[in-house]
């Protein structure tokens, strides 16, 4: 399975464990909460960057590396029996979505989906209804996959890629603008990606996102480079309101990758309900 757990506690896991798949977003602040709640979390990332964003607690697990298959995921289940499973992984990271659904619906295991659109007031099938419909909103351009940039002009455009670098040559393959640059994290399989995509050196930034939500890198990098439209993700949370606010600003061009579809059946929560489902052990 090729992982390794930090924080390990003693002995068999009680009845008041809960399982969180989740990255550096919207997941430190969600174990946070159920620590504080009381509960025992073991939280599922995929890099050990990504556990460096959470503090260690007696409470806390860290579990390091990718769910490859169902039988990694049983393996978690028969060790930790958690009460519950949470899902708060990237909107876009649908693989680990539709392999939890596959492994935990016929168990019945309880499980919930952390949803990062906050508008969200009751608990809805996460099949992507619940998500603001491409026209709807006056601001981005929405776009349904990455081969939709075939059918945008976007000649004379100097565009940043914010979509992260796995994604970088099928966005440079579809799009006709007159120059791309992209802002990736700073890690170094980021940064190769983005080299190997052909993007020269010049065009790329390695910023980590202020958790905060703060801006100031990224709107100077779109003035240094002149950007006159900008793609990113509907990822919701901070992330997609940080570009939205950018373009905003300075009066850029917003594509908007709209999210997929989830192959799940959990209930989507957004934060405050979420917490107030699970309650204390």
């Amino acid at each position: 399975m090729h992982q390794r757990s930090l924080h390990q506690p003693d002995g068999q896991a009680p009845t008041d464990s809960l399982w969180l798949l989740a990255g550096t977003g919207e997941g430190p602040p969600l174990a946070a909460a159920l620590l504080t709640a009381g509960w025992r979390v073991r939280v599922s990332v995929v890099t050990p960057e990504a556990a460096r964003a959470y503090a260690p607690h007696p409470r806390l697990e860290l579990q390091v590396g990718a769910l490859l298959d169902g039988a990694a995921v049983s393996a978690v289940l028969q060790e930790l029996r958690p009460r519950w499973v949470i899902d708060a992984t990237h909107p876009f990271a649908v693989q680990i979505s539709a392999l939890l659904e596959q492994v935990l619906a016929p168990l019945a295991q309880p499980r919930l989906r952390l949803a990062r659109d906050t508008t969200m007031a009751t608990a809805t099938p996460c099949v992507g209804a619940a998500q603001p419909a491409p026209g709807l909103d006056d601001g981005p351009e929405w776009l349904r996959d990455l081969d939709g940039l075939r059918r945008i002009d976007l000649s004379g455009e100097r565009l940043l890629l914010a979509i992260g670098s796995r994604h970088l040559p099928q966005a440079l393959a579809a799009s006709n603008a007159a120059a791309h640059f992209a802002r990736v994290l700073d890690r170094p399989a980021s940064l190769q990606l983005a080299l190997a995509a052909g993007l020269p050196d010049a065009h790329l930034a390695c910023l980590r996102p202020d958790p905060s939500g703060s801006s100031p890198l990224e709107q100077a990098l779109c003035r240094r480079w002149r950007i006159s439209a900008v793609l990113c993700r509907q990822s919701g949370g901070a992330g997609e309101e940080r570009w939205r606010q950018i373009c905003r600003e300075l009066g850029l061009r917003l594509l908007l990758l709209e999210r997929p579809a989830e192959p799940g059946s959990a209930a989507c929560l957004p934060l405050a309900a979420l917490l107030e489902k699970l309650g204390r052990p």
